[in-house]
């Protein structure tokens, strides 16, 4: 086992704070990008599949802070805690308008609690050894995750097919604001892993386990909003479909998808090589929810 740290890129470092961004979802249609109700609801798995998720992180990152022994580092997890308390809060307020649309989450977000809170939750196990190990697990499968939110974020920054075709401005927002911050905190999550353990063979056994299990709930969930669509009149999701979302640019590709694979399983990986902080953060500084936040906080007039 090493946890010799790949180089970092210092100038794509930034002060990470959470930005109490809310949304009105009033004028958001079901099919929010226009005449692509595939590319809408593999998009919309998000909303279903994140808010568990991102609390899931933050429980484990509570968990993990005694073991961080670097300012700096200890530093970023708090601001990454509170990133993804907002994002979590984010994609849960969309559950509702959803249903309210004739589509009800729950089924499918019921399954992803029990995925998060039970499979992956913490467990009965003796302290020392045992205890810190399934700790250990769950830190790497979050580096893993996190690669590949980072990958989404990157994406949706630069998703210029979405404008052209009249995605609704309010949903793009929260997508883009979200990805904004994915990518400007998508260091933290690989940099506890290589502080608090490293292990070549550890990253690659959970970025197995990630990668499977998020092909597995976001085809599952991408499925189950078609099927239950109750506008689509033989809603089907189909492998076809995803990669002609690639090819019309209102999905990512499969060929960066799978290009993103040995891109983490690099020995030399380390996110800061990937996507731009510089383009994050100038999102970020316009984004009408972040400004709107910002507008909100004490002391602002």
């Amino acid at each position: 086992m090493s946890n010799t740290q790949p180089a970092a890129d210092a100038s794509e470092r930034t002060s990470l704070k959470a930005r109490k961004v809310s949304f009105d979802w009033e004028e958001t249609p079901l099919h929010w990008v226009p005449g692509e109700p595939f590319s809408t609801h593999m998009i919309n798995t998000i909303h279903m599949l994140l808010p568990a998720g991102e609390r899931w992180f933050i429980h484990v990152y509570r968990q993990i802070l005694p073991y961080i022994h670097d300012d700096q580092l200890r530093e970023d997890v708090i601001g990454f805690i509170g990133q993804e308390a907002v994002h979590s809060q984010a994609h849960d307020d969309v559950l509702p308008h959803l249903k309210k649309l004739g589509l009800d989450p729950t089924p499918y977000t019921a399954q992803i609690d029990w995925f998060f809170e039970k499979l992956l939750g913490d467990r009965t196990l003796p302290p020392g050894r045992a205890r810190k190990w399934w700790l250990m697990e769950r830190v790497a499968i979050i580096a893993a995750i996190e690669h590949y939110t980072a990958f989404l974020g990157d994406w949706i920054l630069n998703a210029e097919a979405l404008d052209r075709h009249g995605a609704d401005p309010t949903m793009l927002d929260l997508m883009r604001w979200h990805g904004a911050e994915e990518v400007e905190h998508r260091s933290v999550a690989f940099d506890v892993f290589m502080h608090v353990d490293g292990g070549y063979r550890r990253r690659v056994r959970t970025w197995a386990v990630a990668f499977t299990a998020l092909v597995f709930l976001w085809q599952r969930g991408t499925r189950f909003l078609m099927e239950n669509d109750p506008s689509l009149l033989d809603g089907k999701a189909s492998f076809s479909q995803l990669r002609a979302g690639g090819r019309k640019g209102t999905l990512p590709t499969t060929a960066a998808m799978a290009r993103s694979i040995p891109t983490y399983l690099s020995r030399t990986y380390h996110p800061s090589q990937e996507a731009s902080t510089a383009q994050a953060v100038a999102y970020l500084a316009h984004s009408p929810a972040a400004l709107a936040a910002e507008a909100r906080m004490p002391g602002k007039s």
